[in-house]
């Protein structure tokens, strides 16, 4: 079974299209047998997946930190790792996935998503990379990473690791999953 981790909001954000499609992204997931690895948080987008995974039979591993585990309930994951820290937290999520997708979220999500995307230029790992871009939400970032390969800072070789979606289209899975991705070791 593919694990993907999910990085989303612990907010649910103003426009309730964010929910549903963090809906239908489990419930996607749960009937393609994907395993939700994410942050172990019961609110808001992740609150959503982890929920919708649960009511079509999918399987989710919530990691979590001691702290933040004392503020937040559970009860829509089949298991739960309290870890101690945010670092063992993600760690943990890396190691334990085989591709991560970001959803609309806050700076954790976003600070989540970079340090993936991050660990694949550099090549700490392979595994693919995708942003879905509801509503627009990552126009501005994907605009940014346009302006790091204009000046010098980032290799259209390697933004073109990063997969980009609008919308639940059923071939993404085998998209991501037949992904040539490039690393050059000389990436400085």
């Amino acid at each position: 079974m593919k694990k993907i981790c999910v990085f989303c909001g612990s907010n649910p954000g103003k426009n309730p299209i964010y929910i549903d499609f963090a809906v239908k992204l489990g419930e996607y997931m749960a009937q393609n047998s994907i395993s939700l690895v994410y942050g172990g948080g019961n609110f808001g987008l992740m609150g959503a997946i982890s929920t919708a995974m649960m009511e079509y039979g999918g399987h989710v591993t919530g990691v979590i930190p001691e702290l933040i585990n004392e503020h937040v309930g559970h009860n829509n994951v089949s298991e739960l790792i309290i870890v101690k820290t945010m670092h063992e937290r993600k760690s943990l999520m890396y190691s334990m996935s085989d591709a991560f997708i970001s959803l609309p979220g806050g700076i954790g999500s976003l600070e989540e998503l970079l340090e993936v995307f991050t660990w694949l230029q550099l090549g700490y790992h392979f595994k693919p990379v995708l942003i879905f871009n509801i509503n627009g939400f990552y126009d501005n970032l994907l605009e940014q990473f346009k302006v790091m390969v204009r000046e010098g800072f980032l290799r259209d070789s390697h933004l073109a690791n990063l997969i980009v979606k609008d919308n639940l289209d059923s071939g993404f899975l085998d998209e991501m999953f037949s992904m040539d991705l490039f690393y050059d070791s000389k990436w400085i």
